[in-house]
């Protein structure tokens, strides 16, 4: 699958399960790190994990597995690290406090037509 076909299917994904203030940016042409990241908040330290839970599980069905996860034990930042997509799945007021719109400012923001 396609790096940007990915974090659409991520979006989509979390958009379906009501994340809030949802992003992808296109980050290849600024960083090493991935092609996209998608970020996502949740209202609750449960919602946040339950978006994360979600993406994980429909991925697993597709037989996508992420390369790393991280945040499960604090549920205010959940990263799942799919290599070429970095999903990000944030309570609002860490959202708020990471700020990475403004960090990878420089990157493209992907209009996102199914919310």
């Amino acid at each position: 699958m396609e790096s940007k076909d990915l974090a659409l299917k991520c979006a989509k994904i979390l958009s379906d399960k009501i994340a809030q203030d949802l992003s992808v940016i296109y980050v290849r042409e600024i960083t090493s790190l991935a092609d996209y990241f998608v970020i996502a908040t949740g209202n609750s330290s449960t919602h946040v994990k339950a978006l994360a839970d979600e993406v994980e599980f429909k991925l697993k069905q597709e037989e996508i597995f992420p390369d790393h996860i991280e945040g499960h034990g604090t549920n205010s930042w959940i990263v799942l690290d799919y290599g070429s997509v970095v999903v990000h799945v944030f309570s609002e007021e860490a959202r708020e406090f990471y700020d990475l719109e403004r960090l990878w400012q420089d990157g493209q923001t992907i209009s996102l037509d199914f919310e």
